[in-house]
């Protein structure tokens, strides 16, 4: 199974057309179909159903594409990484981002450090611990961003100099909009917004033996989808800080929540990664500039 075959199947699945993916890839549609017909020979499986004018993929044509967006990607990276052995000036950095207002530091160390590397390009993928770790361990990220204390049998880490904390946001002329901090009392019987993974890792040992009288109305992974249900009166969104806009033309207010509930964030990487120089360099600065601002 050749790299170019999967790129030639990963087009056509996109552009649910032969012909369309054709002009893409600049190659005759006989030899793309070929192509694919050899790919679906050397599988066993069936991976289109073809119609009158589109093609849709398989169950086993979704499991490839799954893994076959990995596999190109992971190629990219290290034909990447090869160019960029001898470039003094540029390169390619991979990150994983939790969200978080804390990742202002990270971007002032890519501003500071694209000074010295004009030539600097770097990726940003987006998503929470689970999504962002599992890019880092198939290899296609350099560093992950994530808002849960690191498994250090796995990875090395810097801590951010500064920490978010928790909090509720709900409309500005909410009852709740009176106080200066929210407890669990206050979200007892109320719908309740917050991430799967804070939910569980946060929020249950903030809210101790009451968490079971907490109800999950729903799961967000980004906190501004959720704090446009709460916008609705749909519930309470529990997020961190300086995610979602609450100034006074937002309709919306933030308050911590108490017991404080402090959220600290890691730059994580594979404890035995090996880094590009570009990579190295970045974590050098990082590491010195964190230091001095803790």
């Amino acid at each position: 199974m050749e790299i170019r075959t999967l790129r030639y199947f990963l087009a056509v699945a996109r552009e649910e057309n032969m012909t369309r993916a054709a002009e893409i890839l600049h190659v005759t549609q006989p030899t793309l179909s070929k192509q694919l017909k050899s790919l679906e020979d050397e599988l066993g499986k069936k991976l289109f159903t073809r119609h009158s004018f589109s093609i849709a993929l398989t169950e086993e044509g979704v499991l490839l594409r799954n893994r076959a967006e990995d596999l190109v990607s992971m190629a990219d990276k290290i034909e990447q990484e090869f160019f960029s052995l001898d470039d003094i000036t540029g390169g390619n950095l991979y990150f994983g981002l939790a969200e978080s207002y804390q990742i202002r530091y990270l971007a002032r160390e890519i501003h500071e450090f694209k000074k010295k590397c004009p030539a600097l390009q770097y990726h940003i993928t987006s998503g929470d611990t689970e999504q962002v770790t599992e890019k880092l361990d198939k290899g296609l990220l350099d560093f992950a961003v994530i808002c849960e204390v690191p498994d250090e049998r796995k990875y090395n880490y810097i801590v951010f100099p500064e920490a978010d904390c928790f909090g509720a946001v709900f409309p500005d002329d909410s009852p709740l909009a009176k106080k200066k901090r929210i407890t669990v009392n206050d979200l007892i019987g109320q719908p309740l917004f917050c991430s799967q993974q804070s939910w569980e890792n946060d929020i249950r040992p903030w809210a101790k033996e009451k968490f079971s009288q907490l109800h999950l109305e729903g799961s967000f992974r980004l906190s501004y989808n959720g704090s446009m249900f709460a916008k609705e009166r749909l519930g309470i969104l529990l997020t961190l800080n300086n995610l979602i806009d609450t100034s006074k033309e937002s309709g919306l207010v933030f308050r911590p929540l108490t017991p404080y509930l402090e959220m600290k964030m890691y730059l994580i990487w594979n404890k035995y990664q090996s880094f590009t120089p570009v990579a190295e360099r970045f974590l050098k600065q990082v590491r010195l500039s964190f230091s001095e601002n803790s």
